[in-house]
């Protein structure tokens, strides 16, 4: 009796799994199965979607087919542009037409349309005489003294690379055997190629030294600003650690770049309530934040771009990463969608969607290889305490500065400084999330501090967190090259609101800001000087200001 009632359990186990197994199949070729039916279905009227992407064929096939599941977030969508931009079309069609009739709406609507569709085309460029009208304050700023002054000579221990060293720095060096340049190769005397041959983003990294990331003037970087938003795509794979969703993107000329996909709409504001550790990663942040750190002279920040990707062809078809894969679905409005997997905001819910299959997003050139380039991660000291309810030891002790000046690195050199200039750099974006930084290994602590990760600025433009500037107030120490270039900025003819907007519309997805975030940084900007000014009272100009100017640069400025 026993052995029989072993054997029926058996057989029950058995048929669960075998009917399980039945509707697993089933629920994999449903849709597939209603696709044929209503294509070879003879009474139906139904007109085919015409916004309906072209379906590729499925990398893995059958086991791993694409499921259509109903996109559920109540997200803002992450579409090809923001409504400021949408708004400011609309604004300009009336203007020109005066509201000119169904004919002139219809074709408008037409133009959006083909844009909507259109695969990853830039947008037009604006009017020649706007553009050069334009250009004038950025390149006269980039004129002035200030942004003029040299660099102190150059040993090979202040540069990064040594291209023409005992270790040869090729492509071979940086991991890429593939990378072949055989229409353009050039070769020197001694048998090595030249440098004028090597890619973009190979010019972008030989050109690091201790000072800077790049040279003002390096043709090289606006030449890398470009392969960003038109190299071909040949890989993509999802980026480990991180809270929210990153992309690693590579080149065809072996180039990589980190992708961050538009999750907000330009003129949305973080709301109140949201904590800064839990806020979005905005990828208009990341240009920004480029284009910002340039026009301040610091070069600490790696090139970004903005950049329309087509999910399907150039995220979707041509990944290895089967989890990033496994996340593609079509959304009930016909449009690709993919969530992947991270910390914060992977899931359906928060599902980033394409028109119908293009999305929005910024692409930040990869520094070397940490084989070839190793760089030292540091805890900043005015990390908050990403805690809701527990403050950081600098938001209670106002003489903290004290103990971290006697604290190596801190103790000398010019750390202390470096932390002062990303302190206001962070203040003017109004980003609240530097809890760590990087430096090249190579130079020690003589050396600037990386700028990155800044996808949680301009998040408030009605809100300046004064909290940011603390470590300026505490200390009362800053750079006098950086106090005269903020000084300057704050003149009408340099307006630093003026300069960033001239310099945004380079991009190929301006507008990058909404305008009330520009006229935040002037604000922001008034705010840090008075900090200064405030410190210089108390202490004294030269307990305050640091000379960091050689004896024979040309200062042409508003001093004391």
């Amino acid at each position: 009796m026993k052995m029989l009632l072993v054997r029926k359990f058996r057989v029950l186990i058995l048929m669960v799994f075998l009917v399980a197994c039945t509707m697993h199949i089933m629920i994999d070729l449903l849709p597939r199965l209603e696709r044929r039916g209503a294509e070879g279905r003879p009474g139906c009227s139904c007109p085919p979607p015409a916004a309906a992407p072209p379906r590729a064929a499925p990398r893995w096939p059958g086991k791993h087919t694409l499921r259509i599941l109903q996109d559920f977030s109540a997200e803002p969508g992450s579409n090809l542009s923001s409504q400021s931009r949408e708004a400011a079309e609309r604004a300009a069609e009336r203007a020109a037409g005066g509201g000119g009739g169904a004919a002139a709406a219809a074709a408008a609507a037409s133009g959006r349309a083909r844009r909507l569709i259109g695969p990853g085309a830039p947008r037009p460029p604006p009017p020649a005489a706007a553009a050069a009208a334009a250009a004038a304050p950025l390149a006269a700023l980039f004129q002035h003294p200030l942004y003029r002054a040299a660099l102190p000579p150059l040993a090979d221990a202040d540069v990064l690379f040594n291209v023409n060293s005992d270790i040869r720095f090729n492509p071979k060096a940086a991991e890429q055997p593939e990378w072949q340049n055989e229409d353009n190769e050039e070769f020197l005397p001694t048998g090595e190629t030249s440098i004028d041959s090597y890619p973009n983003w190979l010019k972008f990294h030989i050109g690091i030294n201790r000072y800077e990331l790049y040279s003002r003037h390096n043709p090289a970087i606006e030449a890398l600003l470009q392969d960003l938003v038109s190299q071909k795509i040949t890989s993509v794979a999802m980026k480990s650690g991180g809270t929210q969703l990153k992309l690693i993107m590579t080149f065809q000329n072996y180039g990589q770049a980190l992708f961050k996909p538009m999750k907000q709409t330009r003129e949305q504001e973080t709301p109140p309530d949201f904590f800064y550790f839990s806020d979005y990663e905005r990828h208009n942040a990341e240009i920004a934040a480029f284009h910002l750190d340039r026009i301040l002279d610091f070069r600490r920040v790696p090139p970004v771009a903005g950049r329309l990707v087509n999910m399907t062809r150039e995220i979707r078809d041509v990944t290895r990463d089967k989890k990033l894969w496994r996340t593609f679905f079509i959304s009930p409005a016909n449009n690709i969608c993919f969530y992947g997997e991270c910390s914060y905001y992977c899931s359906t819910e928060h599902a980033l969607c394409g028109k119908p299959d293009q999305i929005e997003g910024s692409l930040a050139a990869f520094l070397p290889d940490l084989s070839l380039a190793k760089r030292k991660t540091w805890r900043n000291p005015w990390r908050r305490s990403y805690h809701k309810r527990k403050k950081a030891e600098w938001e209670v002790d106002p003489d903290y500065c004290e103990e971290v000046k006697q604290t190596p690195p801190y103790d000398s050199g010019t750390r202390i400084l470096d932390i002062m200039d990303m302190t206001i750099f962070d203040f003017l974006m109004g980003n609240m999330d530097r809890h760590h930084y990087e430096t090249f290994e190579k130079f020690g602590n003589e050396t600037f501090i990386i700028h990155l990760d800044n996808g949680r600025g301009f998040g408030k433009y009605s809100h300046d967190e004064l909290s940011i500037l603390v470590p300026l107030n505490q200390c009362c120490r800053i750079r006098k090259s950086t106090y005269l270039r903020l000084q300057l900025l704050a003149k009408e003819e340099y307006k630093l609101s003026l300069l960033m907007k001239e310099s945004l519309l380079k991009d190929k997805v301006a507008p990058i800001l909404y305008q009330p975030h520009l006229e935040a940084m002037d604000r922001r900007l008034r705010i840090v000087l008075k900090a200064v000014s405030d410190c210089i009272e108390k202490d004294g100009y030269d307990n305050v200001v640091e000379n960091d100017f050689n004896t024979d640069v040309n200062t042409v400025t508003t001093e004391r």
